[in-house]
């Protein structure tokens, strides 16, 4: 009896997620490529200029961020977090950086590995990607982070896709955690993933933008991961 009962907990341990979760996050950075990103909006000086411009220096400003959380972790501690960086428009969702542990030199090069805006809007495709990959993540905290312009153009809407998702999550004893950036488009039109517990907020220029942005970061994302574990 107590092999048996030795074994059960043996394959309950190599089984649950909550068993083999390690402390850290897991975030999906969605950034939309789309022919709309090419219109232009004011940037810090006031003057117009390309949406996909201001938003690749939001994303340098969010590396940034994610350095300085990552290296100034407290002595004796250590911070894990893994990224992905998935690019969407008409072609659907394109990963341009598989998910890994965050490196702070390849990261500022990200923005420069994104492709030039063209096509429609794939909003729900790209989430689902977002989602799918940080659940393959064994960090226990899971976040997916949208820069959009746009409502969803090309397949189904995000809430259809993020649904059953997060329900998978939940079942599996974990969660996957959405936050969405309205940028130059308003924030009520995403109310149907903000029902899904979503975070979501609007930005119609570069200072707003960057201002949302680090928001999330600071009391969505790694806000919770504070407290490091141990080396």
């Amino acid at each position: 009896m107590f092999v048996l009962l030795l074994i059960g907990v043996l394959a309950f341990a190599k089984t649950s997620p909550l068993a083999t979760a390690a402390e850290g996050v897991a975030l999906a950075i969605v950034y939309d490529t789309s022919g709309s990103m090419k219109d232009f909006v004011r940037d810090k000086t006031g003057a117009a200029i390309s949406k996909d411009v201001i938003a690749r220096r939001a994303l340098d400003g969010l590396v940034a961020q994610l350095r300085t959380f990552v290296t100034n972790a407290p002595a004796g501690t250590t911070r894990r977090v893994e990224t992905t960086l998935i690019g969407f428009s008409a072609e659907g969702a394109r990963v341009i950086v598989p998910l890994s542990p965050f490196d702070p030199a390849k990261a500022a090069e990200w923005s420069k590995q994104l492709p030039q805006p063209n096509g429609g809007t794939p909003l729900g495709n790209a989430a689902k990607a977002g989602a799918q990959t940080v659940l393959k993540s064994e960090l226990s905290r899971k976040h997916v982070l949208v820069i959009t312009d746009g409502l969803n153009t090309v397949g189904p809407a995000p809430e259809v896709l993020l649904s059953p998702l997060l329900k998978q999550a939940e079942k599996a004893g974990t969660s996957v955690f959405t936050h969405f950036v309205a940028f130059d488009v308003d924030a009520k039109q995403f109310a149907p993933v903000k029902k899904l517990g979503a975070t979501v907020v609007g930005a119609a220029d570069e200072t707003q933008l960057n201002t949302q942005i680090t928001f999330i970061l600071e009391e969505k994302i790694l806000l919770e991961a504070e407290e490091p574990t141990k080396k």
